[in-house]
């Protein structure tokens, strides 16, 4: 509608132009006189008939041109930002779209585990909105409508459910490159299955997890060179499997550092009065005691420490001198795995002994600033 006015307000202004009275000589004078010797008194006036006559003896005299001046320049001002709000709303749409804004994704998480942590790396560096909702780790009410126990969970449209935090992040990447297909129709390709381990005890696993479905024209974009989606898959199922056994260990090495980790754990988690008095004291110490065990079942040494600093000096020499990330010039979803394992020990002893024993610190800051900025939604 406004482009119709604005085009209307051209045609007008033209027509007035090539009226005959437009074309007589000396109008713009007269026209400008009639302002300077009654604008003063009459700019603000309510169309009387003095300013009717004055306005159509101007154009009877050959003001007209001014006028249609003025009609074309009203039309094309109009003409222009009606095509500027077009363009802008355009580009907005295609936005939305690329970054996945038109889906709504709550997560439903603890803040300090390091599979929530990664979902939520991955989050940020693509620009995805998402509300979170922070699960008590006790009684673990805010997921009671789920069969599925763990967290992560992602709800997206309040009605698709993912579970499992690499299979999160495979699928909403895998929507994110392939626009034309739904979360749902992607989910499929991810299936559980039901095992019993050698405890006895049932646990669910999914197939292709860490794999994005792409068709061959897709995965050549993502993985221009040769190797890389090999190179990405490797190393975010390190992650999983590896390096986030290392976290415990570290983070309750000592009783010291349990009882600092449960402090932050309490302080960022959502407790109760009691369960936050219980959970610190009682749960440092019983972490203390698991964390022996758990460097045990993975064969750590004596000092953890050390195989915290070669995991991460491993993972930096993987990428190597000449690349800023695994995945080149931008973080891929190894990265951002590996960043979101880590994170968790920020503010801890662990932490800081990490940060200054070993050659992840450079890294790591350029990926936190790539999450930071959500440069992903590029």
């Amino acid at each position: 509608m406004a482009a119709a006015c604005a085009r209307t307000l051209c045609k007008v202004g033209w027509n007035i132009l090539e009226s005959p009275a437009a074309r007589r000589s000396g109008t713009v004078s007269y026209l400008v006189g009639n302002v300077g010797a009654h604008g003063s008194r009459r700019a603000y006036g309510t169309g009387g008939t003095g300013v009717r006559s004055k306005l159509l003896s101007s154009l009877r005299g050959g003001g007209g041109r001014v006028l249609g001046c003025a009609f074309l320049l009203g039309g094309g001002v109009g003409l222009y930002q009606t095509v500027k709000y077009s363009v802008q709303q355009h580009l907005a749409e295609e936005e939305s779209k690329v970054s996945g804004g038109d889906l709504k994704l709550t997560l439903y998480q603890y803040k300090t585990c390091p599979f929530c942590s990664k979902v939520r790396a991955f989050l940020d560096y693509h620009g995805l909105p998402y509300e979170i909702v922070e699960v008590n780790p006790v009684m673990r009410q805010e997921i009671k409508w789920s069969t599925y126990r763990k967290v992560p969970i992602l709800m997206v449209d309040s009605d698709v459910q993912l579970n499992d935090s690499s299979v999160i992040i495979s699928s909403l990447k895998t929507y994110l490159i392939c626009n034309d297909k739904s979360v749902t129709d992607i989910l499929r390709c991810y299936p559980e299955l039901k095992s019993v381990n050698s405890s006895g005890k049932e646990v669910t696993e999914y197939s292709n997890k860490y794999w994005l479905m792409l068709s061959e024209a897709e995965a050549a974009v993502v993985y221009p060179e040769k190797g890389m989606q090999k190179e990405e898959r490797k190393w975010r199922e390190w992650a999983d499997d590896w390096l986030v056994h290392l976290i415990s260990p570290n983070v309750y090495r000592t009783p010291s550092e349990a009882m600092a980790a449960f402090d932050y754990i309490v302080r960022e988690g959502k407790f109760g009065t009691y369960e936050g008095f219980f959970a610190k004291y009682v749960g440092a110490a019983a972490m203390y005691l698991i964390s022996k065990r758990l460097k045990s079942r993975h064969k750590l040494q004596d000092d953890v420490r050390q195989d915290l600093y070669k995991a991460v000096n491993e993972w930096v020499a993987a990428i190597g001198k000449k690349r800023k990330f695994m995945g080149g010039d931008q973080p891929n979803l190894a990265d951002l795995a590996v960043y979101g394992v880590l994170r968790v020990m920020e503010g801890l002893q662990s932490f800081d002994d990490m940060m200054a024993n070993s050659k992840v610190k450079n890294w790591y800051r350029r990926v936190e600033r790539a999450s930071l900025n959500h440069e992903g939604r590029k």
